[in-house]
């Protein structure tokens, strides 16, 4: 499948020299951005470390794409994190190596951005404060976020955006918390999504994603000529200011031949993606934390009054409904009824409890679909995902027994006040 792609670089309007990298292969579909930093011209020897480096690994190790391409059993989805992990684990020995060797060049580093598209799925390693984009149906998703020190205080809590740039921290905003090359190990995020027929991304340096809105890059995105949408981006920067080094790198999937099909597609993962962040469980994840949330889900069709599990059958499975309407009975009567966005069984996701009703199908309904064995992995897997995913739990129980405590004191009230003589 061959992808369309542009890149382009700029040093901007207030730097004397160019620290931004970045690399493509062209018959992999893989692109590549690194933003280095470093004294003495260091940055710009990171960035053209990690890059070199990083194509080194991948073409090393294509046959294992290659295979994963075309549905051989003996590649998973893992073993292409780990090539992507790879790839920048040995850029950053390369650099820091590199780095103890030449005083001039102690502590340089580098952001680094890949995504490797294979067929219908799209493979991020993420380091730093470089960007990647996606523009899908003219909707635009940002898919990393910043390993800056603002970024990393705001997601754990500690400040608003706003208080934070009201705070003496403020100066150090954009202060990396993972770069490339400057130790010799690096902790890379990676993840994978489902990649849709007409879809189109942006790999930048931090010089352009200063500059960017939503509505800036969609519109840009509007050309059909990624040649000149490159341009475009490189001249939003440089008429904002240039403060930095710009870099774009472009990619687009083709056009599907049936659009209807590729259109309903996207609304079906908008939806269910939506349907996700709305539950209390994942409501504090980021989005690419969601989309790995979303990766182990399955999308089942019920027909009306089709059984979706009975009474007293073990609990595996946790229950989202994106669209429909969802009956509960118990011995015989209907107890409660679910439709849209509401969701059921997570208990089954902690133990093996019997179910304590029977659920059926009222109408036509589709619905999200997440093991307990998943769950477990993804637990055992994602440390920082896992604890906000046990966090939110716990505090789901709390709600609950609450509200639990509190009908049963009233009824218990209720009860005290019949039994007392008038």
């Amino acid at each position: 499948m061959q992808i369309q792609h542009a890149a382009l670089t700029d040093v901007g309007r207030k730097r004397d020299h160019n620290e931004d990298s970045f690399g493509v292969i062209p018959e992999l579909n893989f692109f590549m951005v690194a933003d280095g930093m470093g004294g003495h011209a260091a940055g710009e020897v990171a960035s053209f470390m990690a890059v070199e480096v990083a194509k080194k690994i991948i073409l090393a190790n294509r046959e294992t794409i290659e295979k994963y391409a075309a549905g051989d059993e003996s590649v998973k989805k893992y073993d292409i994190y780990q090539l992507l992990d790879q790839a920048i684990q040995s850029a950053c020995i390369s650099i820091f190596q590199e780095s103890q060797n030449d005083a001039d060049k102690r502590g340089m580093g580098t952001t680094t951005d890949i995504l490797l598209i294979v067929n219908d799925r799209g493979f991020i390693a993420h380091v730093g404060d470089s960007r990647v984009y996606m523009e899908r149906m003219g909707k635009v998703i940002q898919l990393t976020h910043d390993h800056s020190l603002m970024n990393e205080l705001v997601r754990r809590g500690k400040f608003t955006q706003e208080e934070f740039l009201a705070s003496p921290y403020a100066e150090q905003k954009n202060a990396l918390t993972r770069a490339v090359g400057v130790y010799e190990t690096i902790e890379v995020d990676t993840f994978d999504f489902p990649v849709l027929p007409g879809d189109s991304f942006l790999l930048c340096s931090d010089g352009l994603a200063e500059y960017l809105t939503d509505v800036n890059i969609q519109r840009t995105f509007d050309t059909e000529d990624l040649e000149a949408a490159a341009k475009t981006f490189i001249n939003i920067a440089n008429d904002g200011g240039g403060h930095d080094n710009i870099t774009a790198v472009l990619a687009r999937m083709p056009q599907a031949e049936d659009k209807e099909a590729a259109i309903n597609k996207a609304a079906e993962i908008s939806l269910s993606m939506e349907v996700l962040k709305e539950i209390t469980l994942f409501k504090y994840l980021t989005y690419q934390e969601l989309i790995k949330v979303y990766n182990l889900t399955e999308l089942r069709t019920y027909e009306p009054d089709q059984m979706i599990f009975e009474e007293g059958t073990e609990g595996r499975e946790f229950f989202m409904i994106v669209r429909g309407k969802i009956r509960i009975e118990k011995g015989g009567t209907t107890v409660a009824t679910l439709q849209d966005r509401d969701h059921f069984g997570e208990m089954a996701l902690v133990d093996k409890e019997r179910r304590s009703a029977r659920v059926v199908a009222e109408d036509l309904s589709k619905v999200l679909v997440i093991t307990r064995r998943d769950f477990y992995d993804i637990i055992k897997k994602e440390h920082a995902l896992a604890v906000k995913l046990l966090w939110s739990f716990v505090r789901e129980l709390t709600t609950r027994l609450r509200t639990t405590t509190s009908n049963l004191s009233d009824a218990l009230m209720a009860e005290e006040l019949e039994l007392e003589p008038e």
